[in-house]
């Protein structure tokens, strides 16, 4: 795992119930790639997460691998009654959601949604 990698597994938070974990996300750890991202949603499910909030306020352009991987662990939180919600996302990344019908599957907090930069 890289260092910026390191970081943000450092930055992810896990609730008292231990059902929800929080994970936030930058450029800098999307900047190479999305393998950083799809190893810490899977280290949160293998924490028992139910619920993933993916916390995306430091986060200017998201790209379709990484909410390829935030679909699979939907799955993952789907088969145990949980959900991932998506946190802080700005426009650009909400208009994505729209026109893909994502919206639909991922849960959106938009009462933290930014505007586009």
């Amino acid at each position: 795992m890289s260092a910026v990698a390191l970081r943000a597994a450092v930055q992810s938070t896990l609730d008292a119930t231990g059902d929800e974990v929080t994970v936030r996300l930058s450029d800098d750890l999307l900047v190479d790639g999305v393998a950083d991202v799809r190893w810490l949603l899977h280290d949160a499910l293998l924490a028992g997460a139910r619920r993933l909030v993916v916390d995306l306020g430091a986060v200017e352009h998201l790209s379709s691998p990484a909410v390829a991987s935030f679909l699979s662990a939907h799955r993952t939180c789907r088969a145990r009654g949980g959900a991932v919600v998506l946190r802080g996302a700005n426009r650009r990344t909400l208009d994505l959601l729209h026109r893909t019908g994502l919206w639909r599957v991922l849960e959106l907090d938009t009462a933290h949604a930014r505007p586009a930069a």
